[in-house]
């Protein structure tokens, strides 16, 4: 049986794990090599064929774009399915890397399944998918990975958020163009002069579910963020993407993951969750979007970036 050969390219070591821990559990026989950036991604396509390419649009070096631009010029990797794994969905950008020659596209946050599904649709176009679905140790039921990113990494033993179901939050006014409306900051919040609200956005989770926020504290590495409660909770891990509005239209899309989650209010019936929000990005033009905000007073200083 032939091996199929996978290259996964992203500057964010948890995604690049997450992804890579997906495609062994699926595929067992699936060989799997990773660059953290498009200009390593090149050189090692220069030296080595593969039969798949996962790739992030936003990194250091050499984006997404110019990557899979750079691949379909190229006789020996023209061919190669090129599935682009990035929180950049909207028209325009989905137009631009069709334009590219872009064979799929998955969004983030992301689960297994959703993953798996454009995988094996890229490796059946391929005619790659029988050999390796039939091969040693093959997995052909997917079910079982259709779990978010917490199963992924911890061996399917979740660590849930310790909470009574809330009732479904009320509906409120349309919010701006690509911007969810924020909630209102809760007393718990607005009572500390730290905690203050001095902005908003929506994070989004792997499983579909989105939740306006407010941002009660940043840093370069990590949000402090306050959503209101509802279902499904958000779990520890957690890939996400946070999306916050820069103006003019332009959303900075923030990658990362759900480090702590807790009750806001000292109560188990609380309808506020305190969200610890760690990013994963490397990309220089988000740092520098993060450092622009902290150096408005976004940041709180009764906020202790890492505790």
């Amino acid at each position: 049986m032939a091996k199929v050969s996978v290259l996964v390219v992203d500057d964010a070591p948890f995604i690049r794990d997450l992804v890579k821990k997906c495609l062994r559990n699926a595929f067992p026989g699936m060989q799997i090599e990773d660059a953290v950036h498009g200009r390593k991604a090149q050189a090692m396509l220069a030296k080595d064929p593969y039969d798949l390419i996962l790739c992030d649009w936003e990194m250091p070096e050499m984006t997404g774009l110019e990557l899979l631009t750079w691949c379909r010029e190229q006789e020996s990797t023209k061919h190669i399915p090129f599935i682009m794994v990035t929180s950049r969905g909207d028209k325009e950008n989905v137009i631009q890397a069709i334009q590219a020659g872009v064979s799929d596209y998955v969004g983030k946050p992301f689960t297994n399944e959703q993953l798996l599904t454009k995988v094996k649709k890229a490796l059946h176009r391929a005619g790659k998918l029988e050999g390796l679905m039939s091969g040693p140790g093959s997995r052909p039921n997917t079910s079982a990975f259709a779990n978010d990113s917490l199963a992924a990494l911890t061996s399917n033993r979740p660590e849930a958020v310790a909470a009574t179901p809330a009732p479904a939050p009320t509906p409120r006014a349309a919010a701006p163009a690509g911007i969810a409306a924020a909630p209102p900051v809760p007393r718990a919040a607005s009572s500390q002069g730290s905690a203050t609200s001095r902005g908003q956005g929506q994070l989004r989770l792997a499983g579909g579910a989105t939740m306006a926020c407010v941002i009660k504290a940043l840093s370069l590495k990590e949000a402090l963020l306050v959503v209101k409660r509802g279902e499904p909770l958000p779990q520890v891990l957690e890939q996400a993407v946070l999306d916050l509005e820069q103006g003019d239209n332009d959303i900075a899309r923030l990658n990362g993951y759900l480090h702590a989650v807790s009750a806001l209010e000292p109560k188990p019936d609380s309808d506020w969750l305190q969200l610890n929000f760690r990013f994963v990005d490397q990309d220089a033009q988000k740092l520098d979007y993060l450092s622009r905000l902290i150096a408005r007073g976004t940041a709180q200083k009764h906020f202790v970036p890492g505790a």
